[in-house]
Order: structure tokens, then sequence, then C-alpha cells
């Protein structure tokens, strides 16, 4: 398991005897891009829910970085951990701007008074510029976040997931309307991020998925329906069946 970044297995979640994950067994490796798909009710955002420490399970194991049970964990402690979580809509500062958004996002201490007396080390300097590089936003620095189309916006909030270094992000919907320009420069950011930590996007839009997908997981009924390349997993009669269609 010394490879495996999240290791999931035999997870069980029900509401008021709805079964949102069915003895769901998923393993993440380090560095790689995971694409899961599914169709409305299949349990992704629940089985996030359970990796981010927002939903406890009824049963099974849920393991990060080999060795951090995540089910003994807070949700602030499975941050400090390394998993960072990107929902579907952006959450961020409107009245600060696209630099500052980023620091706030990087401050350990939250409170107000360490915020206001924070003074910025010249490596924390380097980290946001290197960071507004990476999410194409250096020439916005300065412009408050909430004049940034929605594509910015996006991208600014997994900046804000990168300042706190996870090795595991999980990105929720993150194409969800935009731009076809702005959906290929969010396929190009997700893909240059792999590598350095497990990237999982969950997402409904199968051209974007076609475009970033080295391995899917199809999620049914809160289990793995099926798993494998692009290619094997659309051609699956079952996942033809209950999702993809005719």
């Amino acid at each position: 398991m010394k490879d495996t970044v999240l290791y999931l297995q035999g997870i069980t979640v029900s509401f008021d005897g709805f079964r949102a994950l069915n003895d769901l067994s998923l393993y993440i490796e380090r560095g790689e891009l995971r694409c899961i798909i599914g169709p409305n009710g299949a349990g992704k955002s629940t089985m996030m829910d359970v990796v981010t420490g927002k939903t406890r399970p009824d049963t099974g194991k849920a393991v990060f970085a080999g060795d951090v049970d995540l089910l003994r964990l807070s949700e602030p402690e499975i941050v400090s951990a390394g998993i960072g979580r990107k929902f579907q809509k952006p959450t961020v500062f409107e009245h600060q701007s696209v630099a500052t958004n980023l620091e706030l996002a990087m401050c350990s201490d939250k409170s107000v008074w360490s915020t206001l007396i924070a003074r910025l080390s010249g490596e924390e300097r380097d980290r946001i510029a290197s960071v507004l590089e990476t999410i194409g936003l250096s020439e916005h620095r300065k412009l408050s976040a909430g004049a940034l189309s929605h594509g910015q916006k996006q991208w600014l909030e997994i900046g804000m997931l990168l300042m706190q270094e996870p090795q595991l992000m999980l990105v929720d919907e993150p194409v969800a309307g935009m731009t076809h320009q702005e959906t290929e420069r969010t396929a190009e950011l997700l893909v240059s991020l792999a590598g350095e930590r497990s990237v999982v996007v969950v997402e409904h839009d199968m051209e974007f998925i076609r475009s970033i997908a080295r391995r899917v997981t199809v999620l049914h009924e809160g289990g793995v329906l099926a798993e494998g390349d692009m290619n094997a997993v659309q051609n699956d009669p079952k996942v033809i069946e209950v999702y993809l269609g005719a």
C-alpha cells in the first residue's frame, strides 16, 4: 500500500434506510489523476464527504497516506493531514484581491488578529507568485475576486487549495458553467497538478472527462460499477445501460 494515497474499503453509509454508499472500495495511487463519474445518486458526493470527515460511515475503513485513519479525525484535522476539497460552487472572498485570497488560504491560524498582523516572508511571497502562475491569474493578482469570471473564480479556488499543499485534491464538477475556452484551460490545469499530488475529479461533462482521463471509476447505487481507462469504461455494457445511454 506504499503507493496508495487513499484506501477506502467496505464503506457503507445509510441515510434513513437508504444506502448512499454500499460496500464501496476504492484505491487512489500517489500522483494519479482519477476521474469519478456516475448518475445522480450514485454516491459520488457522499464518498467525498466520507474522505473529508463530513460524513461518518456505518462500516468500513478509510486510510490516507498509508497510516492515517481518516475515520478518527475531525474535518480540520483531515485538511491538516493533506486532503483538500473544492466544491462545485466557488467560495472565494469576493471583496479581497486575488493575491489576498491566496494569502488567507495559506494562514494556518485563521483568527482575525493573527491574519491582521501577519507579515509575509519571502518564501511565502514566492509561493503565492508560483500558484498565481500555475492557475493563470498572475496578471489579475490585484483584482478583487468578485470581478473575476466564473472560470477564473474556479481557478482561484483551486489555487487556494494549492496554498495548503495537499497531497490529495478532491475536485467537484470543476467545469460546470464554464465557457469552452475556460474548460480547456481547466483541463490543462488539472492534468498539470497530478504527479506532485493526487487529483480526484468528479464531473458529468463527458467530453471534459475524455480530455483528462487516465483512469476512470464509475459509481452506481453506492458501489463501483466499472473501472479502467476511458475506452474500456465507455464501451462497458453495464455503464452504457445505467449512465451513458445509447
